[in-house]
């Protein structure tokens, strides 16, 4: 074989062909022990002697002794609130192997059935994560922890971590049910705006509904909220709502509110809360020339000592930017035109920086 190459017995070369490899074997994908999306796959986890037995109460039909329902509450209370290492793998364990007809129902039942027990737990961080867990996985069962959460609303929706539960329900529950919590919510709107807490919930809330297309509830709550503007612009909180709903930019909204405060938009200016909700409306097309006639109403010594405030001369000074970059001459010129005399009363302010620039 001079040339090195393969020869047949009779000397001829052979074309290599490239070998034949067979498709890869399609991976079978297995579901029998995917676990469903809420709990993890039962049997996985072994149970604490507690929490079995806990399981066991659940499962038995026997009707339980007052004795044994502390016990099996304080169980649940210990399950539910655990911040063990397995805290959350021992109930998703516990949960997996209840039926999800009578026994979760007896559960769902006995973790309502002391409303100061229940708003314990879902004030707890651990407690309001694994409370949301139990929504949403059927109605009968929701109905319980719907009528705890309305039963107590405003302790629920004034809380950092117990208002996610009812946040959750929101998104999960019936839309009957949907709809009993957005009353609810609109029924004690102006309370929670005020909250330390509850005016950081009502904006998410507005900012949930839209993003779940729930358009018709967040209407009606932006309905509450304007009807309210005057006191909420006032008020520490509640001013932030107001801010918050101007912000949406939704044209029906901003003018109930600039309607709610109109007239009192020149003493809105003069204090800390109210003349951000004023520089807010500035921001807006309609309600900026509201604001700006409201102002030229007044006497030219007033709209001075308006202009001299500690927060008034912020307002003051972007009502004349919005009105010059807006192309507003009328409105621009007949609040430099009345300011102008009282330039000497200005100097160190900003607004007197601005009317020195336009000589």
């Amino acid at each position: 074989m001079a040339n090195g190459g393969d020869l047949t017995a009779t000397g001829a070369s052979i074309k290599q062909e490239p070998p034949v490899v067979p498709p890869p074997r399609r991976r079978e994908i297995p579901t029998a022990n995917i676990p469903p999306p809420r709990f993890a796959a039962p049997n996985r986890v072994n149970l604490t002697e507690e929490n079995q037995s806990l399981l066991n109460s659940f499962r038995s039909s026997a009707a339980m002794t007052p004795q044994e329902t502390d016990a099996c509450m304080q169980s649940l209370f210990n399950v539910i609130t655990s911040n063990e290492e397995d805290g959350a793998a021992q109930f998703r364990e516990v949960i997996s192997r209840l039926d999800e007809g009578n026994d979760l129902r007896k559960m769902a039942s006995l973790l309502t059935s002391d409303l100061n027990r229940f708003l314990e737990m879902a004030i707890d961080d651990n407690g309001s994560n694994r409370i949301q867990e139990l929504l949403g996985i059927r109605d009968d069962v929701d109905t319980f922890f719907y009528n705890a959460i309305l039963s107590r609303f405003t302790h629920i929706m004034t809380d950092y971590e117990a208002y996610r539960v009812a946040m959750q329900g929101m998104r999960v529950f019936s839309e009957e049910k949907k709809t009993g919590m957005c009353n609810y919510v609109r029924h004690h709107a102006v309370h929670l705006a005020c909250d330390r807490c509850g005016y950081a919930v009502l904006k998410q809330i507005i900012n949930v509904w839209s993003s779940l297309g729930h358009f018709f509830y967040r209407d009606q709550l932006l309905y509450v909220v304007a009807q309210n503007a005057l006191d909420l612009s006032y008020h520490a909180r509640g001013n932030y709502v107001v801010q918050h709903v101007l912000q949406l930019n939704d044209l029906r909204c901003t003018r109930n509110v600039a309607v709610s405060l109109s007239g009192h938009y020149f003493g809105l200016s003069f204090t800390k809360f109210g003349s951000y909700v004023v520089e807010k409306l500035l921001d807006t097309e309609e309600a900026a020339v509201m604001v700006v006639e409201e102002f030229l109403r007044c006497e030219g010594e007033s709209l001075v000592g308006l202009a001299t405030s500690a927060y008034g001369n912020f307002v003051v000074v972007k009502a004349l930017r919005v009105m010059r970059e807006r192309n507003r001459r009328d409105q621009f010129w007949g609040l430099v035109n009345k300011l102008r005399p009282h330039v000497h009363l200005l100097r160190g302010r900003n607004v007197g920086a601005f009317l020195y620039w336009l000589r």
